[in-house]
């Protein structure tokens, strides 16, 4: 269904007819870390991801996964680790 509360007007899998059934009933801003993502969305109500409904949790154990602005790279033994691109 088209959202109706934080973005108006873009399909949502959230929204149902009594409304936002997300966790508290909306989605939630972006946090600082998600600054220089291409995944950030301006709306009337301010920033947010295009990708997750609640981007707080996504930094809560490490860099989020779905971040574009986070490089992966690979260190001597050949494991993969994260690493910001920004300092």
């Amino acid at each position: 269904m088209v959202c109706q509360t934080i973005k108006a007007g873009t399909e949502c899998v959230f929204m149902g007819k009594k409304g936002c059934t997300y966790n508290g009933g909306k989605c939630h801003p972006i946090v600082e870390e998600c600054h220089g993502c291409d995944r950030i969305v301006e709306y009337a109500t301010g920033a947010y991801c295009n990708s997750y409904s609640e981007p707080k949790l996504k930094w809560l154990s490490g860099s989020c996964n779905l971040a574009t602005h986070i490089k992966k790279v690979q260190n001597n033994n050949g494991t993969k680790k994260q690493r910001s691109s920004t300092p």
